[in-house]
């Protein structure tokens, strides 16, 4: 009988590691577990870096370059640790042509980043999506978490500056 393959030591003492330990381990350490497992480590350090997607790799026994494939395919992870607020503006066809654009462009300007970015202070990070089908809402956005609908410029303006003016 073939013995199992070890897997190597967590990165750290840090509890996180435990949790997506925990979470491969749940799952007899199978490829299967990758989303998962990326899930589970995302939750734990905010973002994914490349120390957590190469444990992950090793621990699963998959290549690295499958879990970056993965990490980089779903809209849901990030690669990059995020602001304290979330802004995700829907670029599917019908929020597109319904302000999505707009809406982007404005905050980009507002916030001084790009889709994809943080702002320096870490307050506000500004993203795109595909689509969050939710398209008899457009232009949809994700405000922390929470999608609204029928949003326009000044509304989701007006909050991005409550954001950016909090203290924290």
């Amino acid at each position: 009988m073939k013995a199992a393959p070890s897997s190597p030591a967590p990165p750290s003492a840090h509890r996180g590691w435990k949790l997506v330990d925990a979470t491969m381990r749940r799952h007899g350490r199978e490829p299967y577990a990758l989303i998962e497992a990326l899930h589970t480590a995302q939750s734990s350090f905010g973002y994914l870096d490349k120390e957590a997607m190469t444990y992950v790799a090793h621990s699963l026994h998959v290549p690295l370059s499958q879990v970056y494939g993965v990490a980089t395919f779903y809209h849901f992870f990030n690669l990059k640790p995020q602001g304290k607020h979330t802004c995700v503006v829907c670029m599917g066809t019908a929020c597109y042509i319904k302000g999505g654009q707009q809406i982007l462009e404005a905050v980009e300007h507002t916030c001084q980043v790009k889709a994809g970015e943080t702002t320096p202070d870490g307050k506000v990070s500004l993203l795109t999506a595909r689509c969050l089908g939710s398209c008899g809402l457009a232009p949809a956005l994700v405000m922390d978490g929470e999608v609204t609908g029928k949003q326009e410029k000044d509304a989701v303006l007006a909050k991005v500056e409550e954001w950016r003016s909090h203290e924290s």
